[in-house]
């Protein structure tokens, strides 16, 4: 079985229910963690040791936090006063787990279904989600990777178009699928809001634009844990807030059903 699972944020002990609930199997079972697999929680290191000990049958895609920690780690930006993820930065195998992040790829594919962070802006089609990350995941593994993520923290630029810089639409990039909620039809983005009942003036969430290009591809996401209710064709959010006392879910990619753990985690 096929398993894409939602913000984990460092919530080991919900982790372990959850994969006892749905009877994970490593001979035979695939897990697809959607971001944000650490911070916020109490366990981040044993849930990043989990993920990579069992890196042949789990895999991930990297989350907003996941990348915060990163340039933490590796640039002069220090941590703020809400992050967890201090037990990584003084862990003895701190520098394997590392290495693993920088590796992790923006989306996955599988099969007709696609895994990323966020979301996809919606003036983009599949091939401009892949090609666009594996440029920010070839800047990831380069020589040169603290220079990059020292220029990676910013909003700007908010608009995609063929006129930015390499840097630029790096950047863009990383916002886009990391971070992205709510932005206009053209993928002009907005970081403020996050209530998707309370949208800002002309910006909507990102799947509700009608001419968006990948109506008809089905995106497994996180990032969102107000989105629970949601339901929308093709769609499918899976932050439900474990972290926040809600749930974390597993959607079994073969069988497509929900199976949920309660937070244990307060």
């Amino acid at each position: 079985m096929d398993y894409a699972i939602g913000d984990v944020q460092g919530c080991f002990k919900t982790l372990q229910a959850l994969l006892k609930k749905i009877q994970f199997r490593l001979d035979s079972d695939r897990l697809f963690f959607l971001g944000d697999v650490v911070n916020r929680g109490r366990n981040s290191l044993e849930v990043l040791r989990l993920i990579y000990s069992n890196r042949d049958n789990m895999q991930m895609v990297l989350g907003n936090h996941d990348f915060h920690l990163l340039v933490c780690a590796m640039t002069e930006r220090s941590p703020n006063k809400k992050d967890t993820f201090q037990d990584i930065l003084a862990a003895s195998d701190k520098a394997t787990l590392l290495d693993y992040l920088l590796e992790r790829p923006l989306a996955i594919e599988n099969d007709n279904a696609l895994l990323v962070h966020a979301g996809v802006p919606p003036q983009w089609g599949i091939n401009d989600v892949l090609e666009n990350s594996k440029l920010v995941e070839k800047n990831l593994k380069s020589i040169d990777v603290q220079n990059f993520l020292s220029k990676m923290y910013s909003n700007s630029p908010f608009t995609w178009h063929d006129q930015l810089t390499n840097e630029e639409k790096l950047r863009y990039t990383i916002n886009a699928l990391m971070r992205m909620r709510f932005c206009k039809s053209n993928g002009e983005l907005e970081f403020t809001h996050k209530n998707f009942d309370q949208p800002p003036p002309n910006y909507f969430p990102w799947f509700t634009h009608k001419k968006r290009q990948m109506k008809n591809q089905k995106i497994f996401f996180g990032h969102w844990s107000t989105l629970q209710d949601v339901k929308t064709d093709n769609i499918y959010p899976l932050d439900h807030g474990c972290i926040w006392g809600g749930k974390l879910s597993a959607f079994n990619l073969t069988k497509n059903v929900t199976i949920s753990q309660q937070s244990l985690e307060h």
